[in-house]
């Protein structure tokens, strides 16, 4: 396998699938703008991710061509260099499209796989173990990043379960978010050590101190800062750091006001924004711009949560470089 779970920690970057300016038409076929994606890769890489993710649900796995899907992977592998390591999404509903998609990813030396299950009848509890063996199995060199996402894929998959595939060594992390305390803790005692366990980047605090290894974040994307500043707190078990963060992070937490998700699903949001380009979103998350109401609504919402974002950025920077200058003086 390529990759070990003690390697993969940080912030994963989910990846949106950079789109081209005529992305949001029903006839566009060649939607990949792999410009602005290897741009976007080279600023989130120096400014400070972990690891990358591609072609989840807001990575657009389920809205893409196959040939789009390799022209973004390719991209990827290039553009990250091996720099970070880097988690190629190959979710489908069809298993043996994840096999082909795999294949593929084998083939131009790609070295981990982001992979859900498939969605789009909820897959019965007894066969999850097996389609991931099955899998792991036919692709022993590729290291895979089990894709949880319950709400997208219908089945939210049970400490039990566990059990088995952690004896697959070829299953090295976890994209997760659907796990109370409790259940965290009880997950904890089957993977730690063997599967590198990413939350939500609003739980990094407190699951860190319960053994997250990292968060994933969608808003990176309009800025790493204030995502870099929570690692840094929970990093350091800087409690009073880490909820102040948080809080802010999460508008619902720290009062500042509810996002619309689909002002951030339409695009608006990440362009407003302007720490790098994604693009137009791709139909159907388009049809929201076609009404001239609903749109000028979103463009509202959007640009008010990206002020308010890019604040945090100019905010939280400061305390990054502050820490990382800290870090290297006393290293020197």
């Amino acid at each position: 396998m390529s990759y070990v779970p003690d390697e993969l920690h940080g912030i994963c970057g989910m990846m949106p699938a950079f789109s081209t300016p005529d992305a949001g038409s029903l006839t566009a076929t060649d939607t990949v703008d792999t410009d602005s994606l290897r741009d976007a890769l080279d600023r989130v890489i120096e400014d400070g991710v972990g690891l990358i993710a591609t072609t989840g649900t807001f990575g657009q796995t389920w809205n893409l061509f196959y040939e789009e899907f390799q022209k973004l992977v390719v991209a990827s592998i290039e553009a990250v260099n091996n720099r970070v390591p880097l988690m190629l999404g190959v979710t489908s509903a069809n298993p043996r499209d994840v096999v082909r998609r795999m294949s593929f990813v084998r083939d131009v030396g790609g070295q981990g796989v982001l992979l859900g299950l498939p969605h789009y009848e909820p897959l019965p509890i007894p066969d999850i173990a097996t389609f991931y063996r099955e899998i792991a199995e036919m692709f022993p060199d590729i290291s895979i990043m089990i894709y949880h996402n319950p709400v997208n894929h219908h089945v939210h998959i049970p400490v039990h379960v566990f059990q088995d595939l952690v004896k697959l060594p070829n299953i090295v992390a976890m994209k997760d978010s659907h796990r109370t305390p409790l259940e965290f803790q009880r997950l904890h005692s089957v993977i730690h050590g063997k599967i590198a366990h990413f939350v939500n980047q609003t739980q990094l605090y407190p699951y860190y101190e319960m053994g997250a290894s990292g968060c994933w974040s969608h808003h990176i994307w309009a800025g790493i800062w204030p995502v870099l500043r929570l690692l840094q707190a929970v990093e350091d078990g800087d409690v009073e750091a880490a909820r102040r963060v948080t809080a802010d992070i999460a508008p619902g937490l720290g009062g500042a006001g509810e996002e619309d998700p689909r002002a951030r699903r339409g695009h608006l949001f990440y362009e407003y924004a302007g720490y790098v380009n994604i693009g137009p979103p791709r139909a159907p998350h388009a049809f929201a711009l076609r009404d001239p109401v609903e749109a000028a609504a979103n463009e509202e919402k959007a640009r008010k949560n990206a002020a308010r974002w890019v604040a945090l950025c100019e905010k939280y920077r400061p305390e990054v470089e502050a820490r990382r200058a800290s870090r290297v003086a006393v290293s020197a």
